[in-house]
């Protein structure tokens, strides 16, 4: 399965993944998904909102066990953030099958659509979409950056946009859903164990600075009359990152565009988003807080305006602590590990028992081509979810 996904998406000159939701790319993701469950025996389905599901069983039945995770990426991504969980879940399908330990219970494997917001600037949208806490409306009119919306490039990848929605019938035949993914950090490398159990992914959001100043000359216009709207970003940039040291919490401004764009050309507006995460929501409300404030009183220093728009904000999401623990135990006292990565599990903790597995990456490098698991904790990885869901539909 690992060796079939390898070159869908990838760029040889990087050797990172653009897998992007609704892209020729994705269509290659979606197909192999399908082949994999039919191959297997298995019922395959696409809901309302993009997202694949695989059955063993009857899911009208309803209290199923689903795994899996998302097979998207962020531009040029690693191969195994998002990928590792769906094609585990497949694995330790297999692996309960062979034994003979499929229990009474639905069993599923789902791919969630969308899950990096890569193209439309939305994580978890699948997901999202599914529990109702992304609107229909504003999902259909996300744009990427060529202007094309989310609900015309769903139109030419043959899915019909105008059925988004909250699935809630669908997720009343869910009992628990457990998603292994890759570790995106060093702490099970530090401790030395290949396979950890998820408490909660912290509070998290997106905000949009634009800063308004004044395009000119760069070769003939005095420092002295400039309204550089780039000296008010940069300087909001090492805020950032000053104040979420301070406050042991994360700030990125991970992507920016300029206008006009040229080299001999004083910028005339600067655009940055801006990823802030922290261990609680208290402290990442005060650190967008300063942030945002430090900007405003530097660009009217620099005679540059600044808007800012709150594009996406997720509170803490709790793993659900009876089954959290279940796990560890049950895994030999697997060490229990927060996260401030966003997950589709951690979106459906709001309506449904979830829990998380994480597998060791050695580098801890993560949304990058240098993303690594050794083959060795990996199916690790399989044998604690296959473990885990036969405790789950063998109860």
């Amino acid at each position: 399965m690992w060796e079939q996904l390898a070159p869908v998406g990838r760029d040889p000159r990087t050797g990172g993944y653009r897998r992007h939701a609704w892209t020729p790319a994705d269509a290659e993701l979606r197909a192999w998904f399908r082949e994999q469950a039919l191959g297997r025996g298995l019922t395959h389905e696409v809901d309302r909102n993009g997202n694949q599901w695989a059955w063993l069983g009857d899911p009208a039945a309803g209290d199923a066990v689903v795994t899996g995770s998302h097979l998207d990426s962020v531009p040029d991504g690693g191969a195994f953030d998002g990928p590792l969980g769906v094609v585990s879940a497949f694995a330790a399908l297999d692996e309960l099958r062979a034994r003979g330990r499929t229990g009474s219970r639905p069993l599923g494997v789902v791919a969630f659509s969308d899950e990096e917001g890569a193209r439309f600037g939305v994580a978890c949208v699948g997901s999202r979409l599914a529990v109702g806490a992304l609107e229909p409306e504003r999902a259909r009119a996300l744009t990427d950056a060529d202007g094309v919306t989310l609900a015309d490039a769903m139109r030419r990848a043959g899915h019909d946009p105008e059925g988004i929605g909250p699935d809630p019938e669908r997720l009343a035949r869910v009992g628990v859903f457990v998603e292994l993914h890759v570790e995106q950090g060093r702490a099970l490398a530090e401790l030395g164990r290949p396979v950890g159990v998820g408490s909660l992914i912290w509070p998290h959001g997106r905000w949009r600075f634009d800063f308004t100043g004044e395009a000119n000359h760069a070769g003939t216009t005095r420092l002295a009359d400039r309204r550089d709207p780039m000296l008010t970003f940069a300087h909001t940039v090492l805020a950032a990152r000053k104040r979420a040291r301070l406050a042991e919490a994360l700030a990125t401004f991970g992507k920016v565009t300029v206008e006009p764009g040229g080299v001999n050309a004083v910028p005339g507006r600067v655009t940055g988003w801006l990823d802030a995460r922290a261990p609680d929501g208290e402290t990442l409300d005060r650190l967008v807080t300063a942030v945002e404030g430090g900007a405003r009183e530097r660009a009217a220093r620099d005679g540059v305006e600044l808007a800012v728009v709150r594009e996406s904000h997720t509170a803490a999401q709790w793993f659900t602590p009876a089954l959290r623990d279940s796990l560890a135990a049950r895994l030999d006292d697997a060490p229990v590990l927060p996260t401030g990565a966003g997950h589709d599990a951690g979106v459906l903790s709001a309506v449904l028992p979830t829990a998380m597995l994480y597998v060791r990456n050695p580098t801890g490098i993560s949304h990058a081509p240098a993303e690594h698991a050794d083959p060795r904790d990996c199916l690790a990885g399989v044998a604690a979810l296959a473990e885990v869901l036969e405790g789950l539909v063998c109860r």
